[in-house]
């Protein structure tokens, strides 16, 4: 991610924390083993070993990546840019989470739900229909100010399947990797590059009827509790104890506004769903 001369100081330790350089990687950590495939992160410290490849990150000393003769190279950047990003933006104290997201006069409205719930298939709608993308898959948190949440730009290129690019309209590009059937996009709507902060967060589910519900009281502390790899890698990273952790997800649940987007998965009524979803990120639909 190149550092842009107007870069916030968040962005700027993340652009100098993910400097990267080659060369050997050992295959523990802390005096932990880990395994091909496997991860570890311990203090200020991550190890990602996958596809031939490895990935050792130390605060204040950047990335290094080794790659052996075996390596898939296609995945470098797809590791880079989630698991070992994602650590690094925990380790340095910005919390992830599983969201694609949009900005909308200042402020931005992000889209959460397991994986394969559609999220970068809607903001390529979005795109559309007028809405920049401000991050695609992971919405990197600074908790820094207790005022406001703000959101950092996004690190990640557009990815679509062959299905949802033709539903949406964006211009494919090359092939994510060869064993995956996904193509880098250019955001349809163009991509907002600077910090702003978090408007609403949605909730995307599967039901027979389209509907936007507003989230309120107890549930929206629950709906904080997430089971995506992010949630556990801030949780070792900060090494929060229950107190802390309870008076976080507290301070999350008060100060974000939240909806829950409920959905047809039939492409015939995909149209009207985005439409639906760029109301609430206009806030021109009241939810129930």
């Amino acid at each position: 991610m190149p550092l842009r001369p107007d870069s916030s100081p968040a962005e700027a330790l993340l652009t100098r924390e993910t400097q990267l350089r080659y060369g050997q990687v050992p295959a523990e950590l802390d005096g932990v083993k880990v395994p091909e495939g496997g991860h570890f992160l311990s203090g200020s410290a991550y190890l990602l070993r996958a596809d031939g490849l490895s990935f050792l990150y130390r605060k204040g000393e950047g990335i290094t990546v080794e790659r052996r003769p075996d390596a898939d190279l296609s995945a470098q950047s797809l590791w880079l840019g989630g698991s070992v990003y994602a650590a690094i933006a925990c380790i340095n104290g910005f919390k992830p989470i599983h969201a694609s997201a949009v900005a909308y006069q200042g402020q931005v409205t992000a889209f959460t739900g397991p994986s394969g719930a559609g999220k970068s298939t809607l903001i390529a709608a979005l795109g559309q229909l007028g809405l920049p993308m401000f991050c695609d898959d992971t919405l990197v948190l600074d908790l820094s100010d207790p005022a406001q949440i703000i959101c950092l730009p996004g690190h990640k290129r557009l990815k679509l399947t062959p299905a949802a690019l033709a539903m949406t309209g964006a211009e494919g590009q090359e092939k994510v990797g060869a064993a995956i059937d996904k193509f880098y996009a250019r955001p349809p709507g163009g991509e907002v590059g600077r910090p702003l902060p978090l408007g609403r967060l949605v909730f995307l589910e599967d039901g027979a009827d389209l509907a936007a519900r507003e989230i309120t009281g107890a549930e929206r502390f629950t709906r904080l509790t997430d089971d995506h790899y992010t949630e556990t890698l801030f949780a070792s990273a900060r090494q929060l104890d229950r107190a802390a952790q309870f008076a976080l997800q507290a301070r999350l649940a008060q100060q974000i506004p939240m909806t829950r987007l409920t959905r047809p998965r039939d492409p015939a009524q995909f149209a009207a769903s985005a439409q639906l979803a760029a109301k609430l990120v206009r806030n021109e639909e009241k939810s129930t």
